[in-house]
């Protein structure tokens, strides 16, 4: 079984992290493995401490380095280029997870959360694959959509449809 694929997308302190994070939690509460690929769109992301062990394999210029202990695992991968999606996909594919989570890469289009700070923000609203929207002003008619306040209704709505095989 490969896993259901959600991205939640909107702009900065648009409630995405927050949205993810109670997600995460009410699906690990129903049994759940939740899997999640952030974009870091600001430069390369802060990593481990070049003074440790896997920090120093990395500087010396391993591609790969991994750390494991006490039942967690600690990938990190340099690639020459940005890292497809598609290609972080086939690697969080390997564990076994009910659903991977997306927060980001807007310009893919996968089913998809949007995160709507007003009415500037509704250039988000493109493509069909829109399963709930969450505002932070007034509901949207005629679509999914719920006021940041009751994001517990839209994750209770998405997590029915991930266990129905609907998502």
């Amino acid at each position: 079984m490969s896993a259901a694929i959600l991205q939640v997308v909107g702009y900065q302190n648009s409630g995405k992290t927050l949205f993810i994070e109670t997600f995460i939690k009410e699906a690990k509460n129903r049994g759940l493995k939740i899997g999640v690929i952030k974009h870091h769109g600001h430069g390369k992301p802060d990593v481990y401490d070049r003074k440790k062990d896997t920090g120093r394999h990395r500087h010396a210029g391993a591609v790969v380095t991994g750390v494991s202990g006490d039942g967690l695992l600690s990938i990190n991968a340099m690639n020459e280029k940005e890292w497809e999606l598609e290609k972080i996909i086939s690697v969080y594919s390997s564990f076994e997870l009910d659903l991977i989570m997306i927060e980001g890469y807007k310009r893919h289009h996968f089913p998809r959360v949007v995160m709507l700070r007003d009415h500037r923000d509704d250039g988000l609203l493109v493509g069909s694959m829109i399963k709930a929207i969450v505002t932070q002003g007034s509901q949207l008619p005629n679509t999914q959509s719920y006021h940041v306040q009751d994001i517990n209704k839209c994750i209770d709505h998405l997590l029915e449809e991930l266990q129905n095989g609907v998502l």
